[in-house]
């Protein structure tokens, strides 16, 4: 594989490349990152491959996906991995959130499912949460890795869009993570608040 040539350079801002084909996640990387590092995408440098996230944790799965990419292009590399935790259904779908019902299963579908499989629970035992871990593997050292939740309870209805947002309703907001502003949500989201968490870590360690 020929990596391009937008890496090969001397650059003045420390770069860090994100193992996601994601644009979304993109932006929001740079949004917090973006003062500090020049953060650029697989595509930026020319690199398509598929990991695949065999771990039993988010944990292992982002650690996975950074490391593998971390050796092809030998840059430091950001990846995480996320998903909803039930603790009524024992924590699923947890790891295999983005393959619960199939990969290509709508979340209407699969939004569905979930509210049909605790419909008459009561509310003390609908608690939920979306976590995210990130890791960050580096060419010459250990890889670092971080994790943030959010939590909240499975609502009783599908309110929005986006992933299992829709039906990941937070009391304390009285709306779903699917209704709430990009701003709102940076600041409370498992994503978000695990990227600020990184950023710090990676200050601490001068990198």
């Amino acid at each position: 594989m020929v990596l391009n040539e937008y890496i090969i350079g001397e650059k003045s801002m420390k770069q860090i490349i994100l193992a996601t084909k994601n644009k979304n996640k993109l932006v929001e990387v740079k949004a917090v990152l973006g003062n500090d590092y020049e953060v650029l995408s697989m595509e930026d440098i020319g690199i398509d491959v598929d990991v695949e996230e065999n771990g039993t944790t988010f944990e292992e799965n982002a650690t996975i996906k950074a490391e593998a990419i971390c050796k092809i292009c030998g840059k430091p590399v950001m990846a995480d991995d996320s998903g909803l935790e039930i603790d009524y259904l024992d924590k699923k779908p947890g790891v295999l959130s983005a393959r619960f019902l199939g990969h290509d299963t709508s979340y209407d579908i699969k939004n569905a499912k979930i509210l049909e499989m605790l419909e008459d629970v009561p509310e003390e035992k609908r608690t939920a949460r979306f976590v995210c871990s990130i890791a960050v593997a580096f060419p010459d050292r250990d890889t670092v890795v971080v994790r943030d939740t959010i939590e909240g309870i499975i609502g009783y209805e599908s309110a929005g869009e986006n992933g299992f947002d829709p039906i990941f309703y937070v009391p304390e907001l009285k709306k779903t993570t699917a209704q709430l502003s990009m701003e709102e949500k940076n600041k409370i989201s498992h994503r978000g608040k695990a990227l600020v968490k990184m950023a710090n870590r990676l200050k601490d360690m001068n990198l």
